[in-house]
Formats: C-alpha cells, sequence, structure tokens
C-alpha cells in the first residue's frame, strides 16, 4: 500500500482527534465538543472516503458496529447500569461506602482501592468486571471524603489492568500466549517482573498522596442487608462466573432485598432500573460509532499500512522488541480493543520474534503490556466509557490520573531498552 492511501485510510482517526482532543485542549473545556459528535463526524467522514457504492460501505461500518465483541459490550453497559442504578436506589451504595470508610482509614483509601481493584482483577482476569463492582464505591467515597472523583475513579481503572495483564484466564494472556507459543504460566513470570516493580511504585505514591486525606465529616450507619448485593457480585466475579451473569445476579438481589427492606416496590424496582439503563445511552451511542469507524479504518487497510510501516526497518533485538510493542500500541489506538490488538499484531510478533532471536515469552509479555497500557488510557476505550458513566465524569478528566497504565508502559520501554529480564533478553 503506497503511503498516500495509507494515510488516507488513518485519516478518520485523526479526524476524531482533531475535533474531540485538540478542539477541546485549544477550547481549555472538554465538554465543548461532545465525544458523540466528533465519532458521528469521524464516522461520516469515513464512510465518504471509502471506496464502494453507500450501500456497501454502511455494511461495512454496520458489521464493525455490530461485531460480537461490541455486543458482548453492549450487553455489559445495560446490565451494569440497571445494577448500578437499582443498587443506588435502594441504598447500597451509601451502605458499602459507609461499610469502606469504617474499615478502611482516610489515609489508606486510594491505597486500599487500588489494591481491591489489583486483586479482584487478578482473580477474575477482566478489567470490565472489576470497573463495575469498585467504580460505584469509589465516586461515593469520593463524595463523601471530599477527594477528586477523576482520582478514585482512575485508581479503580489502574488496578483494574493489573489484572487485565496478568491474570492467567485474562483474555489477553490467553491469546499472547498461543499466537506465541508459550505457556501462560511462563509468560507471568516474566510480565510479573516487568510490571509489579511498577506496581509497588504506584501503591507506594496512593500511601503518600492518602497522607492528606482527612476523615469524612460523619460516617452513617453501615446496614449489610444493603452491602449484601455488592459483595456478591465481588464474590461471584472472583470464583470466575461471566461478568454478564455476575450482574444479573447483583440486579435479582437488589429487586429481592429492596423490596422486602420497602426502598422500593416493583414499579419502582422496575422504574430504577429503567432509569440506569437509559443513563448508559451515551456510552452505547459511542461504542456503536467507535466500532464502525474503527472497522472502516481496518477494511481501508490502515491497520495492514501501520504494520507494514513500522516493520519496514528492523535491524536490530531492541528494535524488533520496541516495533513489537509499539504495532500493538497504535493497532489498541486504532481498534479500541487490547485483544484485538495482540490478535491483529500476534502472527507478526512472533515473525519478528524469530527473525531477531526474541524470546517467546517476553514476546507475549510486551504484546500483553504495551497493549493493556494504551487500552488503559484512551478515552473511548469500554473501560474508561464504563468507569465514566458510572462515575457520572467526562472520560477525558479521568486521564492525567491513570498512573498505573502510564507506569507500565514505562516500564516496558525499560525493559526492553535495559534488556531486562536478563533470562529472558
Amino acid at each position: 500500500m503506497n503511503s498516500k492511501r495509507g494515510f488516507i485510510a488513518l485519516s478518520p482517526l485523526l479526524v476524531f482527534i482533531i475535533l474531540y482532543l485538540v478542539t477541546s485542549i485549544l477550547a481549555r473545556d472538554f465538554y465543548k465538543v461532545p465525544i458523540t459528535v466528533a465519532f458521528l463526524i469521524s464516522s461520516i467522514y469515513a464512510i465518504a472516503i471509502t471506496p464502494g457504492t453507500l450501500s456497501k460501505r454502511i455494511n461495512v461500518f454496520s458489521q464493525g458496529a455490530g461485531k460480537k465483541q461490541m455486543m458482548f459490550m453492549l450487553w455489559i453497559f445495560v446490565l451494569a447500569g440497571a445494577f448500578a442504578n437499582s443498587a443506588k436506589e435502594m441504598g447500597s451504595i451509601d451502605a458499602t461506602v459507609n461499610l469502606t470508610l469504617s474499615l478502611l482509614p482516610p489515609q489508606m483509601l486510594l491505597a486500599g482501592l487500588f489494591i481491591a481493584a489489583c486483586f479482584i482483577s487478578l482473580s477474575i482476569g477482566t478489567s470490565v468486571g472489576t470497573i463495575v463492582a469498585l467504580t460505584p464505591i469509589a465516586a461515593g467515597v469520593a463524595q463523601q471524603t471530599g477527594v477528586s472523583i477523576p482520582l478514585l475513579t482512575a485508581v479503580v481503572v489502574g488496578g483494574s489492568f493489573f489484572g487485565d495483564n496478568l491474570s492467567f484466564i485474562s483474555d489477553t494472556t490467553i491469546i499472547a500466549t498461543q499466537t506465541q507459543g508459550c505457556k501462560p504460566s511462563d509468560k507471568f513470570r516474566v510480565n510479573a517482573f516487568i510490571v509489579v516493580p511498577a506496581a509497588v511504585i504506584i501503591l507506594a505514591v496512593y500511601i503518600v498522596m492518602g497522607l492528606n486525606i482527612s476523615a469524612a465529616q460523619t460516617v452513617g450507619d453501615v446496614s449489610l442487608v444493603k452491602v449484601l448485593p455488592y459483595l456478591v457480585v465481588l464474590v461471584t466475579a472472583i470464583v470466575g462466573l461471566n461478568v454478564m451473569a455476575v450482574l444479573t445476579i447483583g440486579i435479582a438481589l437488589t429487586g429481592i432485598i429492596g423490596i422486602s427492606i420497602g426502598a422500593y416496590d416493583v414499579f419502582g424496582w422496575f422504574s430504577a432500573m429503567g432509569t440506569g439503563i437509559t443513563s448508559m445511552g451515551e456510552l452505547i451511542i459511542i461504542t456503536l460509532l467507535a466500532g464502525g469507524l474503527l472497522e472502516i479504518i481496518k477494511h481501508n487497510g490502515g491497520i495492514d499500512y501501520l504494520i507494514d510501516q513500522q516493520t519496514r526497518h528492523l535491524s536490530s533485538k531492541r528494535g524488533a522488541e520496541l516495533t513489537i510493542g509499539g504495532l500493538v500500541a497504535v493497532v489498541d489506538l486504532c481498534t479500541a480493543n487490547n485483544t484485538v490488538a495482540i490478535i491483529t499484531v500476534g502472527g507478526i510478533a512472533r515473525q519478528i520474534g524469530e527473525k531477531f532471536g526474541i524470546d517467546p515469552r517476553k514476546c507475549a509479555s510486551l504484546l500483553d503490556t504495551f497493549s493493556c497500557c494504551v487500552q488503559g488510557i484512551i478515552p473511548y476505550g469500554a473501560q474508561l466509557l464504563m468507569a465514566a458513566g458510572l462515575a457520572a465524569i467526562n472520560p477525558i478528566h479521568i486521564v492525567p490520573y491513570l498512573y498505573y497504565p502510564f507506569a507500565i508502559g514505562i516500564a516496558a520501554t525499560l525493559a526492553i531498552l535495559f534488556r531486562y529480564p536478563r533470562r529472558y533478553s
């Protein structure tokens, strides 16, 4: 593919960045251009520059929007909205926040939330499930203590990517090891050498930052029966139940407990669920538009062009490893899905690894770590959209506080430059 055609294929992403990020920065207001409008204009432009009949172009866009990964995310958005609001209406969030504030000293709130997110995500292997479980609690704690809501939300998002990156049952771990031909346990050891020091440093940062947090003015009564839906959601998630089943059980419990304690009647429960589902409308629209836009970019050869450009001038092992990390990062930027990014780049990464003698275990670790780094900081990724929706804030406001995703990106880059860990380099 020639450079002109490759640039044109990628230009819809550039249009989105200019419309949303650049314009918002210049205006000093990230609410000036709604992210939905930025995606809509970019999508119209993407369809306009695509060859073929209009119906064919729209079909390509629709296929991307309707992919099974997108539909899965929409189901989670709907169920998460229903659970979060029905739990809120029956008092579960307030009760869980009060329990958290009574158990954790204020100085350990940041560190405690980070550890909880790391543990849960490592247990369940998914960042989305962790974010769904902890973000409403983090937002409630922020309101009670006066801590920044974007900061506490970012603590949860960051910790959720600890397990997304390392867990044996994470889809990114499974795909990365399959494409590179190594065992998840071997990849875990290499990956841990790279990212655990970063996690320890970020934990120390949160401990220091927490020293300035004062206790809440008043901590309300803890009603354990109201906390039960969140406890069940956490436990069922940790034992490995599918996130959709977890949320369905949570919704059922909010109905049973909420009606039995008189928080609402059956129609009040239905109304709470309906309001929660409706509140996820913007996230659903963004997900559909992003899925279609990114499919158009792929259809026009944008992904292939990126891979071709980045692999053309390789000459050293360090360069090869940096290229693998750069490839999966850029493809994740273009697809907003770290699993898809690893699947897309995995084959070419293995070829590069074999040519330059890169250990497959380190190759798999780099694929997973760089993809999680980018996925954890893009404001149009499912994780940040979900967290922003549950915390009722703009996703871009979370980005400056995402210390852990940035830290693992730096750690992975240093591991390449300084040939670390030595045994696998």
